[in-house]
C-alpha cells in the first residue's frame, strides 16, 4: 500500500501571515494534523526551517505529543535543528536544502558534496533511534551517495515531473528519470518515498514509479481543502492512490 504523508506547512504559512510572533493564531497546523490522521493520511510532515517562516518550535513539540501515526521532521543539516531533532526524537528525518530566498524547498540535496557532514549526521539521528531520509533530485550519482551516507530512505525530488507534467514529451523523461532511480534505490536497499508538487492531476501516472513507500504532499491538499475540507481533501488524494502496486 502506498503511504500518504501529509505536509502541514501551508497551514503554519497561513497562521504566520496574521499572527506571526504571537504564541496563539488560526489555522492550527496541530488541529490540522490531527484531521488529517483522523481522515487516514499515514503520517505527518513538518519542515522546522531555520528562519521559522511558518512552522515555529513550539509546533514541532505538540505535534511529538500528539501524533499517533509517523511524525516526518524536515529539516536542514544545521546544527541547531539537528539538536532540536535528536531532542524532539520524530520518527524519521528528511535532510533537505534550504535557502532564506526560496519560496519552498527549490532543488535536492547535493548529497555527493557533503557525503561526510551527512554521515555524520545520519549517524547521529540512527544512534537516538531516528531513521534517516534525504531529498535528492533522481540521479544516480546522488542515490549512490546516499546509499554511501547509510540513509534509511531517500526522498525522490518530484518537481521537475509536476513541472513538465503539461508537455507529454517532457513529462515523459521527467517518469523515467523517477523510474530509473526507483529502481537504483531499490537495488541499493534505500527504501523509496517521494514529493514536492504532487497533485490531484499527475499523482495517478506517478503509479508507474516502482517500490515508492510514501509520498509526501502538503500545498495541493491544503490548496483542496479551501473548497472541500481537509478530510475530504485527504480522502480524495488517498482514493488516488489506491491500487499502487510498487
Amino acid at each position: 500500500m502506498l503511504k500518504l504523508g501529509v505536509n502541514i506547512d501551508h497551514v503554519a504559512t497561513l497562521r504566520e501571515a496574521r499572527y506571526r510572533g504571537r504564541d496563539h493564531g488560526e489555522p492550527d497546523p496541530v488541529a490540522a494534523a490531527l484531521a488529517c490522521e483522523a481522515a487516514g493520511a499515514h503520517g505527518i510532515t513538518a519542515h522546522l526551517r531555520e528562519d521559522r517562516r511558518h512552522i515555529v518550535d513550539r509546533d514541532v513539540w505538540k505535534l511529538r505529543e500528539v501524533i499517533q501515526t509517523r511524525l516526518n521532521l524536515e529539516m536542514a543539516n544545521a546544527p541547531e535543528i539537528v539538536a532540536i531533532a535528536l531532542k524532539l526524537k520524530p520518527d524519521i528525518v528528511c535532510l533537505v536544502p534550504e535557502r532564506r530566498l526560496e519560496v519552498t524547498t527549490e532543488g535536492g540535496l547535493d548529497v555527493v558534496a557533503n557525503e561526510r557532514a551527512l554521515s555524520e549526521t545520519r549517524k547521529r539521528m540512527n544512534d537516538a533511534g531516528i531513521e534517516v531520509s534525504l531529498f535528492i533530485t533522481p540521479t544516480p550519482s546522488q542515490i549512490e551517495a546516499s546509499a554511501f551516507v547509510g540513509a534509511q530512505f531517500i526522498e525522490l525530488h518530484t518537481g521537475a515531473y509536476a513541472e513538465h507534467f503539461a508537455d507529454p514529451e517532457a513529462r515523459q523523461v521527467e517518469l523515467e528519470r523517477l523510474i530509473a532511480a526507483a529502481k537504483q534505490a531499490h537495488q541499493l536497499s534505500l527504501k523509496v518515498n517521494a514529493g514536492h508538487g504532487l497533485n490531484y492531476e499527475n499523482l495517478a501516472l506517478l503509479h508507474r514509479v516502482p517500490h515508492m513507500i510514501e509520498l509526501n504532499i502538503g500545498h495541493s491538499l491544503v490548496s483542496r481543502a479551501v473548497t472541500v475540507g481537509l478530510a475530504n481533501a485527504v480522502t480524495e488524494m488517498l482514493r488516488l492512490m489506491e491500487g499502487y502496486r510498487g
